[in-house]
């Protein structure tokens, strides 16, 4: 805990005086910033501790000692912003406060870290980089943030995944001699909206990309083999239950006498009635061992179970390399396409439920 002295002897008048001065500026001041200040230092001669400050006005104990100092040191002045008196720029020890600061949240926003330099600190950098330095330095990157349900259960997930794990497991000779294909199905809505990215370009000049209506989109089928790291992959108008069970049919003709062994989420297309009158219509007169599909699906409201979703993320990305370059959807979709069909997929996230050998 901090230990206080108010010093008064150093103040014109004493501590009263000083207090009321204090709440007159307080009263009158236009400026949120300067408010605060004048406030937090207001509060330290009511015999408030910098702890109780801090919790009250959620500033820290560095910027209390601070305005304090500067109050006592050029009066209400002092607590001025760019009051010429005072420095424009961190201190060393203001800078690692600031770092310190980074490190209590998981994501910040470029604003906040403007406010709370220009609140606290009286500082307001002429350059972004000054402020992306300051992330850098507390090892905080620009990062793209990643979609999180937060109806998803956690201990469903990992229930699913052991269950999972289980089967694959169980069918492990069955799956690498390729009697049984094992597939992760999931649908795709490309839009020529997604094409927007990034390119080097002239600073002082927008990069304009022609899209005519950036609505216009193409529902992709498509299903990974987990033994092989390739997808197949269908254009389709919608996902639905008809366009499921024409899929369905497509992955059977794709694997002659093959068993499949597809997992899916739980979109209300795949399990409809339809879809289900199709399954036991294919699957009529066999045991469970003997099914030409098994469908099983994964836990609701929880996409990264299912690794195709970094395909499609790396399909999209690939095209928005060369997005000043495609002139029309039809483009779009056939590049998209391309990469998807000459791509044999192989990263980490797609054995996720156990390692097995491809077959020879």
């Amino acid at each position: 805990m901090i230990n206080q002295h108010l010093q008064s002897a150093i103040l014109p008048g004493g501590v009263a005086t000083a207090i009321a001065e204090l709440q007159d500026f307080i009263a009158a001041c236009r400026d949120a910033r300067e408010a605060r200040k004048a406030l937090a230092v207001k509060l330290v001669y009511q015999d408030y501790l910098y702890e109780e400050i801090q919790a009250i006005l959620d500033v820290s104990l560095g910027s209390i000692t601070g305005w304090k100092q500067a109050y006592e040191q050029d009066g209400i002045n002092g607590l001025c912003l760019n009051y010429k008196g005072r420095k424009s720029y961190l201190s060393a020890e203001q800078r690692e406060e600031v770092l310190s600061l980074l490190q209590t949240k998981n994501c910040w926003e470029l604003g906040e870290l403007e406010y709370k330099l220009a609140f606290e600190y009286d500082v307001v950098y002429d350059s972004k980089q000054s402020y992306y330095d300051l992330f850098d330095a507390a090892d905080i990157s620009w990062k793209k943030t990643t979609k999180l349900n937060p109806k998803a259960d956690e201990n469903a997930v990992a229930a699913k995944k052991k269950e999972i794990e289980r089967l694959l497991a169980h069918h492990r000779e069955e799956i690498e001699t390729g009697k049984l294909r094992v597939l992760l199905i999931d649908e795709c809505h490309l839009m020529w909206g997604d094409l927007s990215g990034y390119v080097w370009g002239k600073s002082d000049q927008e990069i304009a990309v022609p899209v005519v209506n950036e609505r216009d989109k193409q529902t992709y089928y498509g299903a990974i083999d987990y033994l092989q790291g390739k997808l197949v992959l269908k254009a389709k108008d919608a996902g639905n239950s008809k366009n499921t069970i024409d899929y369905l049919q497509y992955l059977l003709a794709d694997s002659p006498d093959q068993q499949l062994l597809i997992f899916g989420d739980g979109a209300s297309y795949h399990r409809s009635k339809e879809v289900r009158g199709f399954l036991d219509e294919v699957n009529i007169g066999l045991s469970s061992e003997q099914w030409k599909i098994h469908c099983v699906r994964f836990a609701p409201n929880c996409p990264v179970q299912n690794p195709i979703e970094d395909i499609w993320l790396q399909a999209k990305t690939w095209v928005r390399r060369f997005c000043a370059l495609i002139p029309t959807f039809s483009h779009l979709k056939w590049m998209f396409e391309w990469f998807i069909r000459h791509t044999s997929f192989d990263f980490a996230t797609l054995q996720m439920y156990g390692v097995f050998s491809k077959i020879k």
